[in-house]
């Protein structure tokens, strides 16, 4: 099965490949809606940098990106709508502006309170691992068996959530490429999607422009100079089952997965 693609808008001055790009509300609506021109199936909304050493951003200022931008989307595209937030009082204010996921990348820890919000907005809802905070989660990462250790506890935050009240198909998995893992890690994880995969719930993977591409192609410092590391990682995860591919480059994602499957299709 072809995964879809999920753009991403970032409404934030600091994130690591196009902070401050997106300066306004309309900007961002625009960039939105010409991702999904361009092949997004849907798109995520973030409004607080989570890239490593990212300074938290206050709820109010936070609520004040991401709605004005989601709203605009909403009202030019009925689509799938992400909002790309730890915080459950930013969660609640999207969905009521019109987001239909609520992509976490604390997994539903950093309040007590969002296991049982994540449940009253009935929501779907990704969970991602990340070991640490953005500010800390790069100081020497390390794990005994790092594959073994996401899908599990990936697992106990999916039971936690259900266990909230969250429906079983609601829930999403993401391995949290980039955060808190070394280049090593990421790529381990990459090459054993497989084992998320088979968990039974949908994955969603997010390597685009991330500097683990860097690892590789020492050459590729600049975000914008790793589209063909991002696809690679991207039609890997394809390959491995990964249900959502998380992307700055809408088009060229959406091309590669036709690619693939017109491929796979002559066989």
């Amino acid at each position: 099965m072809t995964p879809r693609v999920m753009g991403i808008v970032n409404v934030t001055p600091d994130s690591f490949s196009d902070g401050g790009r997106l300066g306004s509300a309309e900007a961002a609506v625009a960039h939105g809606l010409r991702l999904v021109e361009q092949g997004a199936d849907l798109l995520d909304v973030g409004g607080e940098s989570t890239r490593p050493g990212a300074e938290p951003v206050s709820e109010t200022d936070e609520i004040a990106r991401v709605v004005p931008v989601i709203t605009g989307l909403r009202a030019a595209w009925t689509g799938p709508i992400s909002v790309d937030t730890m915080k459950p009082a930013v969660a609640r204010v999207a969905v009521a502006a019109g987001a239909t996921m609520w992509n976490d990348v604390t997994a539903l820890t950093f309040s007590p309170h969002a296991p049982a919000v994540a449940a009253e907005l009935g929501c779907d809802v990704a969970l991602m691992h990340m070991r640490g905070h953005p500010r800390t989660m790069q100081a020497d990462p390390r794990y005994d068996d790092v594959v073994a250790e996401v899908r599990d506890w990936l697992l106990a935050r999916a039971e936690a959530a259900m266990a909230a009240g969250v429906a079983r198909d609601r829930v999403w998995l993401d391995p949290g490429i980039g955060f808190g893992k070394t280049a090593a890690h990421n790529l381990l994880l990459t090459a054993r999607l497989d084992a998320l995969t088979a968990t039974g719930f949908p994955v969603l993977y997010g390597a685009s422009r991330k500097r683990t591409i860097q690892f590789v192609d020492p050459t590729a410092t600049d975000p914008g100079d790793r589209l063909g590391g991002s696809l690679a990682l991207a039609l890997e995860a394809a390959r491995l089952g990964a249900s959502i591919l998380r992307v700055h480059d809408a088009r060229e994602t959406a091309q590669a997965l036709k690619m693939l499957a017109a491929v796979r299709a002559a066989i």
